[in-house]
C-alpha cells in the first residue's frame, strides 16, 4: 500500500461545476516501502473534482513520481484505490469550504461596513452645515450642500 506522504495543490481553479487542483514537483509526494518518491508533472499534473456529485473526471491521467533514476507511473483510479488519497482530498476540499465561508462573510461585513461608512460620512457633512452656518461661512455652505 501507498501512503501519500504530502499532497498540497500548487493552485486551484474552480471551472464550473469543477474543481482543478493542480500538483508541481514539492507539493505532492508518497511513500512507498518506506521510500520517499516526489511528484514530477511529466504525464498527469491535476484532478479534476465534480463539485456536485465530488467524483474525480480523470481518472485515466497517469501520475509519474520519482526517485533518483527510480519512477513510479500510476493512473489516477490506481492511485486512488492503492493509497490514502481520499483523505486528503477531502481534507482539502473541507479547507476550501471554509475559506469560501469565510470570504462570504467578509463580503457581508464589507457591506456593513460601507453602510456604516456612508452613515457616518452623511452625519458628519449635516454637522459640517451646521458650523458653516453658525459662522456664517456662505462658500463652506454652498459647497456642503451642492
Amino acid at each position: 500500500m501507498l501512503k501519500i506522504r504530502k499532497i498540497e495543490p500548487f493552485y486551484t481553479k474552480r471551472d464550473g461545476d469543477c474543481l482543478k487542483l493542480v500538483f508541481a514537483y514539492q507539493y505532492f509526494s508518497i511513500l512507498k516501502d518506506d521510500e520517499l518518491f516526489h511528484f514530477i508533472p511529466v504525464e498527469g499534473k491535476e484532478i479534476i473534482i465534480d463539485l456536485k456529485t465530488l467524483q474525480i473526471e480523470n481518472l485515466s491521467d497517469v501520475f509519474v513520481f520519482q526517485k533518483s533514476s527510480r519512477f513510479i507511473r500510476l493512473p489516477l483510479y490506481q492511485l486512488l484505490l492503492v493509497s490514502n488519497i481520499h483523505d486528503h482530498l477531502q481534507i482539502i476540499l473541507n479547507d476550501l469550504e471554509l475559506e469560501k465561508e469565510t470570504n462570504s462573510a467578509f463580503a457581508t461585513i464589507n457591506d456593513e461596513t460601507k453602510t456604516l461608512m456612508y452613515e457616518l460620512e452623511e452625519q458628519n457633512r449635516l454637522r459640517m452645515i451646521d458650523v458653516a452656518l453658525d459662522t456664517r461661512n456662505r462658500e463652506l455652505f454652498d459647497e456642503l450642500t451642492e
